[in-house]
């Protein structure tokens, strides 16, 4: 399985700064972020919009594709942080992200991660904004498809797996699936073992997390569960990895972290490396565990 990077794991260095966080010393562009992911070695990026500067400018968008193609990385447009459409509820939010659409072809992405809520929402009547998603995508997977695009849909917070699951059901198209992220979930309470079963063969695109209880934080915190390197929370990874492989996944394994657990200090690209590292060691066991790869030996 390929393992790939989500931008979002440099967010500070990006210029999206939490409340409880401090300044990095140093600011990352998109062509730094590119870089470091080459050095690491990854099969993968998974691109945070919001951070892609000049994502109206087409000659830079092209150059961003020559250099993923350079690279050689796979590559997944993330459209949507923080809120996306929040719940159905924002037209504006809708129009750019159809507008994206031509952003994610211009740098030759076939897979756009959108975020349908939040958990600015996540309080708020659920099956009301299941409704307006899937009259709102319905519409959405005609545009995606007539640039042979899928989007993906993240757990952001917002809904549980059954829930995701029932959004892609009713809306009914091969070009609407889901970016499965493993932590998420745990956020709602809801088991991502459990949501991967349900989903598995709906994922398009990943956010690989691990979580750890922060003492420092209160229970009502949403990063009360903050990010740990893979390998060092309580998400059983590997196990997902497994589920996505019988499913015949065909995407990256994309780590993630957005609040860094404080045991780890403010040194995300520790954190990312190690990560990666980690990725790197599920990768191989679920390929000797696979029946082609047993067939071969």
């Amino acid at each position: 399985m390929k393992v790939g990077i989500d931008s979002y794991c440099y967010h500070r260095f990006f210029g999206e700064v939490y409340a409880q966080q401090r300044a990095p010393t140093k600011r990352m562009t998109l062509e730094d972020f590119l870089a470091r992911a080459h050095v690491l070695g990854v099969d993968g990026v998974s691109l945070e919009s919001c951070f892609i500067t000049r994502r109206d400018d087409a000659g830079y968008l092209a150059s961003v594709k020559d250099s993923l193609d350079t690279y050689g990385f796979d590559r997944v447009y993330a459209w949507g942080h923080p809120d996306g459409l929040q719940g159905g509820g924002n037209r504006e939010e809708y129009d750019d992200m159809i507008r994206s659409l031509a952003h994610a072809e211009a740098i030759g992405a076939r897979v756009m991660r959108i975020v349908g809520s939040s958990l600015m929402f996540r309080f708020e009547d659920h099956q009301r904004q299941i409704a307006r998603l899937v009259v709102q995508l319905r519409e959405a997977v005609k545009a995606a498809a007539d640039r042979d695009i899928k989007l993906a849909i993240e757990n952001h917070i917002d809904f549980t797996a059954k829930e995701i699951l029932q959004l892609i059901e009713e809306v009914g198209s091969p070009h609407l699936g889901v970016n499965f992220d493993t932590g998420n979930f745990a956020r709602l309470l809801d088991d991502p073992i459990k949501g991967m079963e349900l989903l598995a063969k709906h994922t398009l695109a990943t956010h690989i997390k691990d979580l750890r209880v922060n003492p420092a934080a209160a229970v009502d915190d949403w990063f009360f569960l903050s990010t740990t390197p893979v390998g060092h929370g309580f998400i059983d990874n590997l196990r997902l990895a497994r589920l996505l492989k019988q499913a015949d996944y065909q995407g990256f394994l994309a780590m993630e972290l957005d609040f860094l657990h404080p045991d780890f200090g403010e040194e995300e690209d520790a954190a990312v490396a190690e990560s990666v590292r980690a990725l790197r060691a599920i990768s191989a066991v679920v390929e000797r565990e696979s029946p082609a790869a047993a067939a071969v030996g």
